[in-house]
């Protein structure tokens, strides 16, 4: 089972800002906010040819009988989960930092994929293999790629980007803006002009917030 620290929906100040490169580096120590914006590659976006079942989701890759969706539920419960039948969360308590809701059973939250399959898609995974956009999907191995969320919250967001979408909870848009980031310079993933303005003026007002990541293997 994997294990994530808590998040902080705290902001901090933030730095002067190159430009925009054409292509991300890896981040030696955190970044502010402001600075990681400026390191996503520019690129339109495509979803030609997209479909859901191109990311398998929800495996069970370490084979120890929980799928991701559990693995995630279990991790980010904030009390000793309840795990029944071979890894079946069924109480819990988990805060959904996108609307400041606290739940106790598992079946009102939706786990999210910080940046959506579809939006993966457009910004270069169509052009992964099966293997990697598996990966993605299931991506354990970073604390910012899945939330637990409301289902109400994940389902509002969809597939959009920060452009058109923003927590409804003014407090989590700085971290919000962070996960976002570190996860598309994680995986290489590019950013299209509107979402590129959106996450800079974004992180203007986010104070310190730091951005940090190891890209995926």
């Amino acid at each position: 089972m994997i294990k994530k620290t808590a998040r902080g929906l705290a902001a901090a100040a933030l730095a002067a800002l190159p430009l925009f490169s054409a292509t991300p580096v890896q981040a030696a120590e955190p970044l502010s906010l402001a600075d990681a914006v400026r390191q996503l590659p520019l690129a339109d976006e495509s979803r030609e040819g997209y479909e859901r079942t191109s990311f398998k989701h929800w495996v069970d890759a370490d084979k120890d009988s929980c799928n991701t969706r559990m693995e995630v539920l279990i991790a980010e419960s904030r009390v000793e989960p309840t795990v029944v039948d071979r890894c079946r969360v069924v109480a819990g308590e988990w805060y959904s930092y996108y609307d400041g809701v606290t739940l106790t059973a598992p079946g009102g939250l939706d786990i999210d994929h910080m940046v959506p399959l579809a939006e993966a898609w457009d910004s270069g995974a169509s052009g992964w293999t099966a293997a990697r956009r598996e990966a993605y999907a299931n991506d354990l191995d970073a604390d910012r790629s899945l939330v637990a969320v409301t289902a109400r919250s994940n389902r509002s967001k969809s597939d959009q980007d920060p452009s058109t979408w923003l927590p409804p909870l003014a407090d989590a848009r700085c971290t919000y803006a962070a996960d976002w980031v570190s996860t598309k310079l994680r995986w290489g993933l590019t950013v299209d002009q509107a979402e590129a303005d959106a996450l800079a003026e974004l992180a203007e007002g986010c104070g310190q917030e730091t951005v940090e990541y190891e890209p995926a293997a």
